[in-house]
């Protein structure tokens, strides 16, 4: 790689620091089946475990319930004298009247915000906090109408624009940004016919105050700045340009392009020159190719010039305020064709204030498999909101490193495996979306141990067991269950 490479590499991995466990404490009181409001409950807030909030989607998926958490104590009085650890499913009226009130006692309702309008469902899947927990960014989104259908030019906005199918349908978007503390709607932000991805929040990434959203379908980053009042301010836009004053540039080769653009005619679908951020990218392969000095490197780079351009943004997240890390694959994979996982892929560092590819790693990078196992916490940002935080991960965790090393051996020695598959397979993982993974002492593996088939500390919907999640202390004797 070039030195510009090497340096911000270094910059960034320099960031990583020792983890230190504080001590834990113990819950010994399990409940099951406990009712609650009908409603989608996706992840609370980062400072739940601190009782400090959380919120569920209410059942229709247009307003948005924010209750706030009272603490573990808010059913003492209801349990005291109430021999045993779990209070099961019974039918004698002390439990049923204890799982009745469980909730409210635990939970106090605070606002009920009306969200998504015009059709739209909010999604339950997308949440993202603001780092100082007032605001919670969501997404909502509605299917486009067969008839009438949209103008062509609506659907493709620029030359690398994909083409929509059944398995991935345009619809109308909307993030809206929440107060959690007065529940006031604080404002929204549509993206008309479009395809980005709410869910598990793949297709947008909040790092601080900066938000970015991609595009699939039209191919391009929005990027925003989230204000303490909680508006959405306008950054900058990457894709068919990276500078705003690109299109003077452009027209002072292409003059009908300016021209176009006054007269409201432009057609940036059919557009003469590469989407600026891919020229950027094909520029930065070329002059890999002139380092490496030999003709058969610039001969490879014309052999897969073709297939280069066709690659399309799939996803991305921010390393910091500053840097975009993006998943680049073939356009069938993006628009969910093909679902092979063995399909080539390359993964880009992009400075948005420069302007420059600073580093691209395929996705067999031994490079980039290191980087990734020995820094895993700088990709998740786990000690974003606190420095005191249990990530459990394979650089900070020898539990959860001997559980990867199990994984990754297991792909060596399969059928069909190999090293290189191994590496595909655990590179798979990236970039990881958004506030995915919880910093909960009782997830650390070198604290506690659990069955993972149940709870793990990848923030996903599991199934509900007919049985108590068990989590069993490290240290002995202390043995510990924990809700479902």
């Amino acid at each position: 790689g070039t030195s510009a490479q090497d340096q911000w590499l270094a910059d960034f991995f320099a960031r990583g620091q020792i983890r230190c466990d504080n001590g834990s404490s113990c819950f010994h009181y399990q409940t099951s089946k406990d009712p609650e409001p009908k409603c989608h409950s996706p992840p609370g807030t980062p400072t739940d475990q601190l009782g400090q909030g959380r919120h569920p989607l209410a059942s229709d998926q247009t307003s948005l319930e924010i209750y706030e958490y009272q603490g573990c104590q808010a059913a003492e009085d209801l349990l005291q004298g109430y021999e045993g650890e779990i209070l099961s499913n019974g039918n004698d009226q002390r439990s049923v009247s204890i799982r009745g009130r469980l909730f409210e006692r635990f939970f106090v309702l605070l606002h009920i915000t009306n969200v998504a309008a015009n059709g739209e469902h909010l999604n339950r899947e997308c949440s993202l906090f603001t780092d100082d927990c007032r605001c919670v960014i969501v997404g909502s989104a509605a299917y486009l109408p067969d008839e009438p259908h949209p103008p062509f030019y609506e659907v493709y906005r620029n030359s690398e624009s994909v083409t929509p199918n059944p398995r991935s349908p345009l619809e109308d978007y909307s993030l809206h940004i929440i107060d959690l503390h007065t529940g006031r709607l604080c404002d929204t932000r549509t993206f008309k016919c479009d395809k980005v991805v709410l869910s598990h929040n793949q297709g947008l990434y909040l790092y601080k105050n900066i938000l970015a959203i991609l595009s699939v379908q039209q191919q391009t980053i929005h990027v925003f700045q989230v204000t303490p009042e909680g508006t959405f301010i306008d950054v900058r836009t990457i894709g068919r340009f990276c500078y705003e004053d690109d299109l003077l540039t452009v027209s002072a080769v292409f003059p009908e392009v300016q021209r176009d653009s006054q007269t409201g005619m432009a057609s940036p679908f059919r557009d003469p020159f590469i989407n600026s951020l891919k020229h950027r990218l094909l520029v930065y392969l070329w002059r890999r190719a002139e380092q490496d000095g030999s003709a058969m490197a610039k001969r490879r780079f014309f052999q897969y010039f073709d297939q280069l351009r066709q690659l399309r943004m799939w996803k991305m997240q921010l390393l910091d305020e500053n840097h975009l890390f993006i998943k680049y694959t073939s356009e069938d994979v993006v628009t969910l064709r093909v679902t092979d996982p063995s399909q080539a892929s390359f993964f880009v560092v992009y400075n948005m204030v420069t302007t420059e590819v600073i580093a691209v790693f395929e996705n067999t990078s031994d490079e980039l498999l290191e980087l990734f196992e020995n820094f895993c916490d700088l990709f998740r940002n786990a000690t974003l909101h606190s420095e005191v935080q249990f990530p459990c991960s394979a650089s900070s965790n020898n539990f959860a490193r001997q559980i990867q090393r199990r994984f990754k051996d297991t792909i060596v020695n399969a059928k069909y495996g190999g090293h290189t598959e191994a590496v595909r397979r655990l590179l798979g993982q990236l970039p990881i979306s958004a506030q995915s993974y919880s910093g909960s002492p009782y997830l650390d593996l070198s604290l506690f141990s659990y069955d993972d088939k149940w709870v793990s500390v990848m923030e996903r919907p599991k199934t509900c067991g007919d049985h108590p999640i068990r989590c069993t202390d490290h240290f002995p004797p202390c043995a510990l269950e924990s809700d479902n």
